[in-house]
């Protein structure tokens, strides 16, 4: 079934622009085929590997990368190992970013229950503040929490 470039931007969530840089980049597993008119036209194995290609790029994937997997895709069998290679590498690029975030959350809910805190007993004046005087701070240091803990 052919689809028209307006289709597959619904379809897909892309914008007709991004479908075009796309295109334009060689991000596509396959060329995008013209009428004779000069019109788009897609498959929907093209919207198959658009939903790939964006969880890629979601993901951080680079532009030259994903060409890369591209071309190596288009060249057919026998070069399945380096394809491997390259998604692995990106596997372990994505563990890494979830590790950092997940810290990072970590690091937010624990902010986050030391206001509860304080905002529920009322102490929210209490809460470490750069531009108050060190000796104002000096009631949180005598509660057992270093300064700029909350």
């Amino acid at each position: 079934m052919d689809l028209s470039i307006g289709e597959v931007a619904q379809r897909s969530g892309l914008s007709v622009h991004a479908l075009r840089f796309y295109e334009r980049e060689g991000l596509f597993a396959n060329p995008v085929r013209r009428l004779s008119n000069g019109r788009r036209v897609y498959h929907e194995e093209d919207l198959e590997w658009l939903a790939v290609c964006t969880k890629l790029r979601s993901s951080g994937m680079p532009l030259a990368m994903i060409r890369q997997y591209v071309d190596l895709a288009r060249q057919g069998p026998g070069n399945e190992h380096e394809r491997l290679q390259l998604l692995r590498r990106h596997e372990r690029h994505v563990e890494t970013q979830i590790r950092e975030l997940q810290d990072t959350l970590d690091v937010m809910r624990h902010k986050v229950r030391i206001y509860e805190d304080h905002v529920a007993r009322g102490e929210a004046d209490r809460l470490w503040n750069p531009s108050r005087p060190v000796a104002a701070q000096a009631d949180t240091l005598q509660e057992g929490r270093p300064p700029g803990s909350a």
